[in-house]
């Protein structure tokens, strides 16, 4: 039976798999028939790059896939191809209905993915202006906690000043304390 799978490869907890047709015998990262593409869960959304016609023959001619390349082929379109071809096999409909019926699913996918990838570009920008305006709030905060320190500073500075002038304007000077000797 021939199955097409996913092949792990990258390092340690950053994996990247191969979408390959194999032997349903052959080891996981082993031996396989052909590499039809790549997917990369890490990425957000997950980056799935298959040769959807090679991945049409090969489910055409009875390849399994598994599950997640089950769902990534249903993503592509390449399960629905199938489905309007056994359809056109069968005489249910025609070649034309069954390619302008995918081209009109491509299309609003494609939109949809659209959509999905700006909403998450727009979701990030408004993220990093979130964090910077708080970052300006927290920097105006410090500014302002080292401006009032500073006036207090000068205020008891010149609090300090002004009692050691006020003795010298009343006319009596006060008595000189003596200075301890060591």
């Amino acid at each position: 039976m021939v199955k097409i799978r996913l092949a792990r490869r990258g390092r340690k907890k950053l994996a990247m798999y191969d979408v390959v047709v194999a032997d349903a015998r052959a080891p996981r990262d082993g031996r396989f028939i052909e590499k039809l593409g790549t997917y990369n869960p890490l990425t957000v959304p997950a980056t799935i790059n298959i040769n959807d016609e090679r991945a049409f023959h090969w489910v055409m001619n009875g390849a399994q896939p598994t599950d997640t390349v089950k769902a990534m082929l249903s993503l592509r379109g390449v399960l629905l191809k199938k489905h309007l071809q056994v359809g056109v096999i069968k005489g249910a409909i025609s070649q034309e209905t069954a390619d302008s019926k995918l081209a009109a699913w491509v299309t609003a996918k494609e939109t949809k993915e659209q959509a999905h990838r700006d909403k998450i570009t727009n979701a990030k920008q408004a993220d990093a202006k979130a964090r910077k305006e708080a970052e300006v709030k927290v920097k105006e905060a410090r500014a302002e906690a080292i401006r009032k320190k500073a006036e207090v500073a000068a205020a008891a500075a010149s609090q300090a000043a002004a009692p050691a002038e006020a003795p010298a304007e009343g006319g009596e000077a006060p008595a000189a304390e003596p200075e301890a000797q060591a």
